[in-house]
């Protein structure tokens, strides 16, 4: 590059000193406040065992959510009875392991259950090892363990097919990963003067701004944003996730990144829409709420109510939000027995009024959660 020209948020001579218009933030900031505590207050006098399935649930989204930004597709069942069997929460039959979801998973836990131990190089490290246990990245052998070491060209963000590509983003050459991550990793745990919810969107913007690693630089910079955010919120539960509203607004996500390392060191932009989007992420949580707290209410009011494990489980599935009609073929696949047994399950519910049958008959008879 021509010298003296910047076409890079970390070419400027201040980088990375961040300048950002504090009066600006200060409203959505109080409202990003406001809507925390409105949502832990819903959940503040409900038993643990309740909080504990908010927290699965939301944890659930975040994994499945920061993986999916990628265009990385997890099986959310895997998911959850990772989290469950990591967490010890009694979930009925868990899935079998798979070590790429434990992966996410274990570096997901770590940093929000973990957030007050200090971030090293080594951690980082390992969360990045969990993320590639094979030391592949699909068909491509990555660096793990270790900082990358461009060998084969520039680390850059790229878009389009062959011939057609657009650079977005060219981070820092490897020979300054050292002296670049040395200043981060003193930065991010010091006593510094940004309130912790705008220390979270520096941390993101900041690591994913160096791109230390061959991959996986997404997926670690909104685990550092998670941890800040648990910082913030004083608490190793979560009750709502960032990356899953960040992959419900995905384009809007990469233009604002493209847009912020493309330009100077003020990044109040940046913070205003890391700011909104935690406030509709906070937001969103309520129906993730709602349906915890129902799923209590339902259960409460069936304490007393004579269950087998098939119809347990099944029950918590409808509660969790089952994808389609249940039938009793879905049934008999998803409990594993025969279909009589699947029928006489159902027809006990529904002689208990816990299901409701549909008008249809014969193959086409469905069946769902009687209103509570």
């Amino acid at each position: 590059m021509t010298s003296g020209y910047r076409k890079y948020i970390w070419q400027h001579a201040g980088w990375p000193v961040f300048e950002y218009d504090a009066a600006r933030l200060a409203a959505p900031l109080a409202e990003v406040a406001h809507q925390q505590g409105r949502l832990l207050g819903r959940l503040a006098e409900t038993a643990d065992s309740v909080q504990d399935e908010a927290s699965l649930a939301v944890l659930t989204q975040d994994v499945v959510k920061t993986s999916e930004i990628e265009g990385e597709l997890l099986d959310v069942a895997s998911v959850r009875s990772s989290l469950a069997r990591h967490l010890g929460v009694d979930i009925g039959a868990l899935a079998p392991a798979d070590r790429h979801v434990d992966g996410v998973v274990e570096m997901v836990l770590d940093a929000t259950a973990h957030h007050d131990r200090p971030v090293t190089a080594e951690r980082l490290f390992g969360w990045h090892a969990a993320l590639f246990p094979t030391g592949y990245s699909g068909r491509t052998r990555i660096t793990i363990g270790s900082w990358r070491t461009d060998e084969t060209g520039p680390m850059e963000v790229v878009s389009g097919g062959y011939g057609r590509q657009r650079v977005h983003f060219e981070a820092p050459p490897a020979d300054q990963l050292d002296v670049e991550m040395r200043k981060f990793l003193k930065w991010v745990d010091a006593d510094t003067a940004e309130p912790a919810i705008i220390k979270a969107g520096l941390a993101h913007l900041w690591f994913v701004t160096v791109h230390p690693f061959d991959d996986g630089n997404g997926r670690v910079a909104r685990a550092l944003g998670d941890l800040w955010l648990a910082r913030a919120d004083h608490s190793s539960r979560r009750f709502y996730s960032l990356s899953a509203q960040i992959q419900r607004d995905r384009s809007a996500y990469y233009r604002i990144l493209e847009r912020t390392q493309q330009g100077s060191l003020d990044v109040t932009e940046w913070l205003s829409w890391f700011l909104e989007a935690l406030r509709r992420a906070i937001v969103h949580s309520d129906e993730t709420v709602d349906k915890v707290l129902l799923k209590s209410r339902f259960w409460r009011q069936r304490q007393s109510l004579p269950l087998n494990d098939r119809q347990t489980m099944m029950l918590n599935r409808l509660l969790d939000g089952f994808n389609g009609k249940l039938t009793t073929r879905k049934w008999a696949i998803i409990t594993k027995c025969s279909q009589d047994t699947a029928l006489r399950d159902i027809n006990e519910l529904v002689d208990r009024g816990v299901l409701l049958r549909s008008e249809a008959g014969g193959r086409s008879t469905s069946y769902e959660l009687a209103a509570l």
